[in-house]
């Protein structure tokens, strides 16, 4: 809050400290490396068929580049495919079961290019290769995002590319209303432009669209997960409220919400 009848130059805004507090706040919590490792298998299962694979990758300009790292690359959805068009992919992630599935998707596509790297946002980076462009697809969920964009742009000799989420929630609002639950949201991309800016960095942003929620509902368990999963543990009485919804869930109501978008930010060195 600021004074009626202060004058805030934008410069003297801390757009990083905006964030940190906001993340803090957030109903929202960032999952741990047991979590991941746990959704890993179902994960492979669903993530390689997507429209937003295929927005992100047309977006990469890989022109005169030879190499990438893949910043929470998960099982393997991008760095399978950019390494059918670049020489060497170093992909990166914090969960040991993700870059496991990933190497066996990898050896039974017969792909021999990806080097998997088991590290964290917050582990050293000091012994990972630059690489000529740098991705963080819908891996951007950080304590400190000055943090993180320093070290995306430390590792990139000539681009990088990184998504986050439109809006400060994955649920429906309808979910919300139903479970009488209020959030606080999480921060937008808004805040990754401005840090960008205030870091001397002149950013692009363009938007991806990316499979919903409702969209890969199969049944009531699924949809009780993808809950649980924003919500953390839901009571007896939100789990017989979420079950009910369910079944009186129409097929235009699931549709309604088939896709969300991404914010693809992206700039050159």
């Amino acid at each position: 809050m600021y004074a009626q009848g202060v004058s805030v130059d934008f410069k003297d805004i801390d757009f990083n400290e905006l964030y940190v507090n906001q993340k803090q706040k957030t109903t929202f919590k960032s999952k741990g490396v047991e979590q991941w490792n746990k959704k890993a298998l179902h994960m492979n299962e669903r993530v390689h068929q997507s429209i937003y694979n295929k927005e992100f990758l047309e977006a990469v300009n890989d022109d005169q580049c030879e190499s990438i790292l893949d910043v929470g690359c998960g099982v393997g959805n991008l760095s399978l495919k950019l390494a059918e068009r670049l020489k060497v992919v170093y992909s990166l992630d914090f969960s040991p079961v993700m870059l496991e599935q990933l190497e066996k998707n990898a050896k039974e596509l017969e792909i021999l290019n990806i080097n998997t790297i088991n590290k964290s946002w917050y582990d050293s980076w000091d012994e990972i290769p630059c690489a000529d462009i740098v991705i963080a697809s819908r891996s951007m969920e950080v304590k400190d995002m000055k943090f993180a964009l320093e070290k995306l742009n430390q590792k990139a000799y000539k681009r990088v590319y990184l998504t986050y989420k439109v809006g400060g929630s994955f649920l429906d609002d309808n979910i919300l209303k139903v479970l009488k639950k209020e959030i606080v949201k999480k921060p937008d991309y808004i805040y990754i432009l401005n840090i960008l800016y205030q870091m001397g960095i002149t950013a692009s942003v363009q938007f991806l669209k990316s499979e919903g929620r409702t969209s890969m509902y199969d049944d009531e368990e699924s949809f009780i997960q993808s809950v649980s999963w924003s919500l953390g543990k839901l009571t007896q009485d939100e789990l017989k409220t979420l079950k009910e919804h369910y079944a009186s869930l129409s097929i235009d109501e699931k549709e309604k919400n088939k896709y969300v978008s991404w914010a693809l930010i992206s700039w050159e060195k």
